[in-house]
């Protein structure tokens, strides 16, 4: 389990290499691949002895999604919500085995338990058996349509952001295959944590609103903004961690820098014509800013914006949380004026229409 991409099934792991190529370290590839097929009579049987008792799509609470750009704030925002109590999530377990979270993953959880790393690869954000993850790495290992899958194999890198991102050129079966893994892991989460409502987060969901609505007619949104400036050099750093610590192939040709202008651009355009007209109780959006300065006032915004029940007795568990968190050392990052000007140059309307400054500006 040294990389992420072991709790793949075989299929997708095949489809992957099919796409990007065989990947350049044999080791690993082997660990990878004999833990795909080690695990798949296991992960068969669980689907099978599962299914009955899984919940139906229709008996899962409308689902609440955090949304926003990668290093936005959406991870702040996750572990300080889940800290009431009242939601299910996705915690590591079903995040490195969302095939095997009943079967095996239950019997290996000491072990993967004590192979977590203490803090995040990108940042300083402590990992718990209890954290609460993002899906998207475990939909990595059920389907080959994810963000992940360009980290993981570089040598498509664009070809996998573009599918795993947009859907680009993806056709409606494989679509509806990811739709339908989709719910599988969200109706395996829900039996998982109790039956509570779902609370998910994943910045790559802040470019399917308008699928998201059409899946989930009744889910709400939680959008959250951070200045494109700090997006930018903040995702720099995301790039190059997650390459050097996942990356199975070679990854010096990828354009950092252009990726992140090219899917900023096309994410927030579509989230922007997607939330068109939407508000409460269905749509909320805040900005890093307001959880940084003030977060109980940030999540009564949310909770009352949602007609959300349960703000007033997970106060304390908040802002004992908020408190805990308070002398967190973030990433910091030298600002030179010549980024500041590529970002201006690639994404000056949003920062327009966000009224953001540079950094150092008289406001």
């Amino acid at each position: 389990m040294a990389h992420p991409l072991s709790g793949a099934n075989v299929g997708t792991l095949a489809s992957a290499i099919a796409r990007a190529g065989f990947p350049a370290n044999p080791l690993k590839t082997a660990a990878i691949a004999g833990a795909a097929i080690g695990r798949w009579p296991f992960s068969l049987a669980e689907k099978v002895l599962i299914e009955g008792s899984l919940p139906a799509l229709h008996e899962i609470e409308p689902p609440v999604f955090i949304l926003g750009h990668w290093r936005s704030g959406t991870t702040h925002l996750y572990n300080v919500m889940c800290k009431s109590g009242d939601w299910s999530y996705v915690p590591p377990l079903a995040t490195g085995l969302p095939w095997d979270m009943f079967g095996i993953g239950r019997a290996m959880r000491p072990l993967l338990e004590r192979a977590l790393p203490e803090h995040r690869y990108i940042d300083n954000i402590p990992v718990t058996p209890e954290s609460p993850q993002e899906d998207e790495i475990a939909l990595a290992n059920m389907t080959a349509l994810s963000f992940y899958h360009g980290i993981y194999f570089p040598a498509a890198f664009d070809e996998f952001v573009g599918r795993g991102v947009f859907f680009d050129g993806c056709s409606e079966a494989e679509i509806g295959e990811w739709r339908g893994r989709f719910v599988y892991l969200l109706r395996k989460l829900s039996k998982l944590q109790g039956g509570r409502r779902l609370l998910i987060k994943n910045p790559v969901y802040t470019a399917r609103l308008a699928l998201l609505r059409e899946m989930f007619p009744r889910a709400k949104f939680i959008h959250i903004e951070r200045s494109p400036y700090d997006v930018f050099q903040s995702m720099r750093n995301f790039y190059r961690k997650l390459f050097a610590e996942f990356a199975l192939q070679p990854y010096g040709h990828v354009d950092i820098d252009e990726t992140i202008f090219t899917v900023y651009e096309r994410m927030m355009d579509a989230l922007l014509e997607d939330s068109r007209g939407l508000g409460a109780p269905d749509y909320v959006a805040l900005r890093y800013e307001e959880l940084d300065r003030d977060g109980l006032g940030a999540l009564q915004k949310i909770y009352e914006t949602l007609s959300l029940p349960g703000f007033d007795g997970a106060r304390e568990k908040f802002a004992a949380y908020l408190a805990s968190v308070s002398n967190f050392e973030k990433n910091r990052f030298d600002y030179p004026a010549e980024d500041a000007l590529k970002v201006e140059a690639r994404l000056g309307r949003f920062i327009e229409r966000g009224g953001y400054r540079r950094h150092g500006a008289a406001r």
